[in-house]
């Protein structure tokens, strides 16, 4: 199992690989790792087919495939060989034990199985090369609920392990239901908000909250928790990735504290599908200094939003806002949905609470308004239809049925 140098890994993409081939003309092999082009990830996609692949240095022959379905529903396929898979596991379980998993631990692993999605398989394998002394309980978020529920009482698992929906949910049946306390809860997948930590943590006030770890699979190792870290906080992977948080508009890299930009990562292990200065789709920060292990926040993803007519609408804004927008009820998610008709578009947010108050609607819609003005202006010019706000169960959201991950922004206009 090998660990790349960057010159070793750029003279591999260059020789082997069509699409670094072009991309590295006139580089030479001991170019700065600031001096190569940073990827477009339309570009690598565009490149990376099942026939007549041009990202990969060599054809496949052991180790596992993997699919991601993004937003564009375009199935993305990632290639890793058998020492890859074993190495991303073995440091990304590493990283697990790093942030807290302690001995006679009882794991109720809810995360998603099936059509070549890798987060229980991974997960499965990482909590195995951890080499904790933990009991492992693989239920997967698509089992039963009432199945889920018996199980945790029975055996009296205290660490789950799941997306933050699965969690909420849990949380959500506690409340009224008998349902054995966890001490720990690890989410991954997808970030954890302000507002579901809180419901929570009004269930569980003395569990503990954290990452179980940050990775993608198109990417690979992204960062991982320890004990230091906050639930969107992880120290990078130093042994096996370079980070870098890349300036917006200079596209220079950041090494300053607290200065928010654009996340790109090259990943030293994988030559089978290299990923060099790759845009992994989350903004984050550095919270620290320059140094190996360096601690990061993520602040949510770079491009996610909803266009509404001729404005866009980001989903990470809206959440920053219903933090604060509110003082008599408990958010535990929403989504954004776009629809069309009578020839305008509209904005639907719903809301996951268990308020049905119109008058908190109104005020919640009123705020946002004022916020994000341009939604008043474009309804007044007929340009848009007028904001609309539902408060809904949390089952009532949409999920996607393979991940078990919240559905950020749903476009239900037809083309």
């Amino acid at each position: 199992m090998k660990v790349f140098s960057l010159t070793e890994l750029i003279e591999l993409a260059r020789n082997k690989s069509p699409f670094y081939k072009e991309l590295y003309k006139g580089i030479s092999n001991n170019t700065p790792i600031e001096d190569l082009p940073l990827i477009e990830s339309h570009d690598f996609w565009h490149h990376n087919t099942i026939e007549n692949n041009q990202i990969l240095t060599e054809e496949q022959t052991d180790g596992i495939v993997f699919k991601s379905g993004g937003t564009s529903g375009n199935p993305k396929f990632s290639f890793f060989s058998i020492d890859e898979w074993e190495l991303f596991t073995q440091a990304f379980g590493e990283g697990m034990r790093k942030g807290g998993l302690t001995k006679g631990d009882k794991i109720a692993h809810l995360f998603y199985a099936g059509d070549l999605y890798a987060s229980f398989l991974f997960i499965t394998k990482s909590i195995e090369k951890s080499l904790s002394s933990v009991v492992h309980f693989p239920l997967s978020g698509g089992a039963d609920f009432d199945h889920i529920v018996t199980t945790i009482n029975a055996f009296k698992l205290n660490v789950w392990a799941g997306v933050p929906t699965t969690m909420v949910k849990l949380a959500e049946h506690a409340e009224k239901n008998n349902l054995h306390p966890p001490k720990k809860i690890l989410f991954g997948g997808e970030s954890m908000y302000a507002d579901q930590k809180e419901f929570i943590l009004s269930v569980f006030p003395e569990v503990q909250i954290q990452s179980i770890g940050y990775a993608s699979v198109d990417g690979g190792l992204l960062g991982y928790a320890d004990r230091t870290c906050a639930p969107q906080e992880h120290r990078v992977f130093s042994d096996f990735t370079v980070m870098e948080i890349i300036d917006e508009e200079t596209l220079k890299p950041i090494n300053e504290i607290e200065k928010p930009g654009k996340l790109y990562l090259t990943n030293l292990t994988r030559s089978l599908m290299p990923i060099i200065r790759y845009p992994v789709g989350d903004r984050a920060m550095w919270l620290e200094s320059p140094t190996d292990y360096r601690k990061f926040k993520i602040l949510g993803r770079s491009e996610e939003g909803a266009r509404i007519g001729p404005a866009t609408v980001y989903y990470e804004d809206i959440s920053a806002l219903l933090s604060h927008s509110h003082s008599g009820f408990n958010v535990k998610g929403f989504q954004l949905i776009t629809k069309h008709f009578q020839n305008k578009d509209q904005l639907v947010i719903k809301v996951a609470t268990t308020s049905r108050d119109t008058a908190e609607m109104e005020h919640l819609k009123s705020r946002i308004e004022a916020e994000r003005s341009f939604l008043k202006e474009l309804a007044h010019e007929k340009q848009i239809h007028p904001l609309k706000i539902e408060f809904v169960d949390i089952t009532e959201l949409e999920t996607n049925p393979r991940t078990g991950k919240l559905k950020r922004l749903i476009d239900e206009r037809k083309t």
